[in-house]
């Protein structure tokens, strides 16, 4: 459903940057552009800037600027020609890759599909196969992931080599074959680009595979790495908190204290690690060294989930200790946490059943700053997030929070393109009220010069074919001057009046007439060939001339089509743009609703998990509050006791002192005589 979504958006987009384009060329304004194809190897700057979009994670534009580019491309009548096809294979594979960052499998997969079915060489096509492999694992498909790695045969391309080894051994451990990944693993040690993470997998591969020993041994030397880069630092730090996890359950308390004591105590897995080592000194009954670690995290926020139970652990140590009243205290100030949080538990419950969740997901402020899930907590109205980090940092619940987010992005592109369209319509309506009164009247003036234009083109075209026939046949009378015209036209006249008899002429006007007739057509005769050659010039001349008017012609009819057209002929591709953008918005709205709800529903859940949990800390709080101040007053009243005990002994003794003891027995304590009490 979001892949078909989204590529209809696709589409649309590429329709609505055609329709841009159009409408923002200005008729009759010729444009160039000039690309530098010799910077950084870059031969096409489309190419470029669509590689720029992807670089700053706006997948979406990457996507439309990459499938405009290839569709045109395609389009060409000879695409060799195009800059971009030193970039086509690239740009094939990026968008595969890009719609798999885009989180759309199906679309991808189809795109390296394709590449496998057509004519490659084969380490392109090993390529694609690694990439599909990675599609069906990212898509949690192992079985269908290892299916597309035994694609591959031969050479895999030297840059996706080790990616493509990595790969392999994380989807055997997926399908639990982890002694073939311990092997892959193995021969993977020291690329520098899975530096860290090799070792831990291999160490987690051998730890399943009962290679107990090698498995703590590797992890081990992971550990005791340190770095300055935070997120490799998190890697070695989750190691040692794995395997001092691993050895307190295998019941190992004096080998699991010292990786708990490696964890960074300002990485994100410090508050486990402290509560992890207070509990290996508890188990074995040192619980004055495990309140070292637990006063620690004591002190941390207290919406985290070890730094609540911590709250219940240290008073505990302190009863262990018999020190009632400390632990009494450390009890009291529990139940004091626990309530303020389960009171804002419940008001966070209430924030998101109303809407506040999704509304500070929706909000751009929580875009500003890189951890946008922390920044949530910041922003006004919206409920109380700490305890939601957890669930957030899920891989599901993060696909869902991206899904929604990348809906609600598109539901604002959409609105934006409505505005646009808008814009659209607005230039046209200007347009419009621009070209349409000047129209008719350059279009008066343009018949009146189109049929002076045809007319020279007819005497053109006339006098050119004469030219033609003179060259086959002479006729000088077609080279004749206007005033030699007119002369043989006098003299024809005079010729016709004489055809009618004597009494019209005189043998001396005959003579006259014979004579010039001679010499006119002597003229002619005699300057034909001059004449010829002088009219063949002047007839180039006209040839050049009409060309010129031609063009004159061709470009006002093209300026008067781009005038008509900016504005003629969108009215249909908007309305049917429009039409889907609408329904369009239609399904966001419904898509949204649904992931919304499965958002606050997953929200509300563990909210009310946590809530329960501090509920039940809060009842064992009190009951054992309850017993340390009975344990502190039976404890108090057996010290007031042995004070009193010991306080009438040393009176006693002062007494004794002061008086001698008597040496005789009292009467009434000495044996009666004989004979004494008989009668």
């Amino acid at each position: 459903m979001r892949s078909r979504l989204a590529s209809s958006l696709f589409r649309a987009a590429l329709r609505l940057r055609t329709l841009a384009a159009a409408l923002c060329a200005l008729p009759a304004v010729p444009g160039a552009a000039a690309a530098d194809s010799g910077q950084d190897n870059l031969e096409d700057l489309f190419f470029g800037q669509a590689m720029y979009q992807a670089h700053q994670e706006n997948h979406f534009d990457a996507i439309v600027s990459l499938d405009t580019e290839l569709q045109q491309y395609r389009n060409l009548d000879e695409p060799g020609l195009d800059p971009f096809t030193a970039h086509l294979g690239q740009a094939e594979f990026s968008v595969g890759d890009l719609e798999l960052s885009y989180r759309m499998h199906r679309e991808a997969g189809r795109a390296i599909k394709a590449v496998l079915k057509g004519n490659v060489p084969q380490p392109v096509r090993n390529e694609a196969a690694y990439r599909l492999a990675r599609i069906q694992y990212h898509k949690q498909q192992p079985r269908k992931a290892l299916h597309a790695l035994e694609m591959i045969e031969g050479r895999v391309p030297e840059r996706v080599s080790a990616d493509e080894q990595f790969l392999r051994a994380r989807v055997y451990m997926e399908l639990g074959r982890f002694e073939e990944a311990v092997e892959l693993l193995d021969d993977l040690k020291g690329e520098e680009s899975l530096d860290g993470f090799v070792e831990y997998n291999l160490g987690i591969a051998l730890l399943k595979s009962e290679q107990s020993e090698r498995g703590i041994l590797e992890l081990t030397s992971l550990g005791k790495r340190r770095s300055s880069d935070p997120a490799m630092q998190a890697l070695y730090d989750k190691t040692n908190l794995l395997l001092g996890s691993h050895l307190m359950e295998a019941d190992k308390l004096e080998m699991a204290r010292p990786y708990f004591d490696r964890v960074n105590l300002d990485g994100p897995f410090s508050n486990r690690a402290l509560l992890g080592a207070g509990w290996v000194e508890a188990r074995v009954g040192r619980y004055d060294r495990a309140l070292v670690p637990w006063k620690m995290l004591q002190e941390r926020k207290v919406t985290n989930e070890s730094v609540q139970e911590v709250m219940l652990a240290v008073p505990f140590a302190y009863g262990k200790l018999d020190v009632h009243s400390t632990a009494a205290i450390n009890y009291g100030r529990a139940l004091d946490i626990f309530g303020r949080e389960v009171d804002t538990l419940t008001e966070s419950i209430e924030s998101i059943r109303k809407g506040k969740f999704l509304e500070a997901l929706r909000r751009k402020e929580a875009d500003q700053v890189t951890n946008w899930v922390v920044a949530l907590r910041n922003l006004p109205g919206a409920p109380e997030t700490h305890y939601l980090l957890d669930l957030m940092a899920n891989n599901d619940y993060q696909e869902f929070l991206r899904n929604y987010r990348d809906l609600n992005d598109l539901f604002e592109r959409n609105e934006s393109w409505l505005d646009s369209l808008d814009a659209y319509e607005d230039i046209i309506r200007q347009r419009r009220a621009y070209y349409e009164p000047l129209l008719p009247e350059l279009d008066r003036k343009f018949r009146k010069l189109d049929a002076r234009i045809k007319l020279r083109i007819q005497q053109r075209d006339k006098f050119a074919s004469r030219i033609e026939r003179m060259l086959v046949s002479r006729r000088p009378e077609y080279l004749a001057t206007a005033d030699e015209q007119e002369a043989r036209l006098r003299l024809r006249d005079m010729r016709r009046l004489f055809e009618r008899g004597p009494r019209h002429y005189s043998e001396e006007t005959e003579a006259r007439v014979a004579r010039l007739e001679g010499v006119l057509n002597w003229r002619l005769a005699t300057e034909y060939d001059d004449r010829l050659t002088e009219a063949y010039k002047h007839l180039q001349e006209l040839n050049e001339e009409i060309e010129s008017l031609q063009t004159v012609y061709n470009g006002y009819v093209r300026s008067r089509q781009a005038a008509t057209h900016s504005y003629v002929g969108y009215n249909g591709t908007i309305d049917r743009l429009r039409a889907q953008i609408n329904n369009t918005q239609d399904r966001l709205d419904t898509l949204m609703a649904r992931q919304g709800n499965m958002l606050e529903k997953l929200a509300i859940d563990e909210l009310e998990r946590r809530r329960a949990q501090l509920e039940n800390y809060q009842i064992k709080a009190r009951f054992a509050l309850a017993d340390s101040y009975d344990r502190a007053n039976e404890l108090q009243e057996q010290r007031e006791d042995q004070r009193l005990i010991e306080q009438q002994s040393s009176q006693d003794s002062e007494a004794t002192e002061g008086e001698a003891l008597p040496q005789d027995n009292p009467p009434e304590l000495e044996a009666p005589a004989e004979g004494e009490g008989e009668e």
